[in-house]
C-alpha cells in the first residue's frame, strides 16, 4: 500500500511542477493560482518538556500573508491532543507579538 501512496504522491507532484512552470509562463495563470492560496504556518512555544507536553499557534494566511484565522493547539504525548480556535482579541495580540519576527498580517 505505501508503495501505491509513493506513485501516487510522485504523479501528484509531476503534475504541480508542471502547473507550477505553467504559472512562470503566464501571467493570467500566476494571478488565478494565487487568488487561491492559502499558507498556515505553526509556530511551536517554548517547552520545559517538549516530550511531555507542548503546544503552538497556528496561522491561516493568504498568500499575501494576511491572517484569515487562527488556533490554538496542545499535545499531551502523541495521542491527546486538542485545538482551540483564536478569538479575533487573542489574535490581535499574537499578532502584535510576532510581527517583529514573522510577516504576518
Amino acid at each position: 500500500m505505501s508503495g501505491d501512496l509513493t506513485e501516487l504522491a510522485e504523479k501528484k507532484l509531476k503534475s504541480r511542477i508542471r502547473k507550477f512552470k505553467k504559472i512562470l509562463k503566464d501571467e493570467s495563470e500566476k494571478e488565478k493560482f494565487f487568488d487561491q492560496l492559502g499558507a498556515s504556518v505553526e509556530i511551536f512555544l517554548p517547552s520545559k518538556n517538549p516530550e511531555e507536553s507542548a503546544d503552538s499557534i497556528i496561522f491561516y494566511t493568504t498568500a499575501e500573508g494576511k491572517i484569515i484565522d487562527a488556533e490554538y493547539s496542545y499535545h499531551e504525548g502523541e495521542e491527546n491532543f486538542t485545538s482551540i480556535p483564536l478569538s479575533d482579541k487573542n489574535l490581535d495580540v499574537l499578532a502584535e507579538v510576532f510581527k517583529s519576527n514573522f510577516k504576518l498580517e
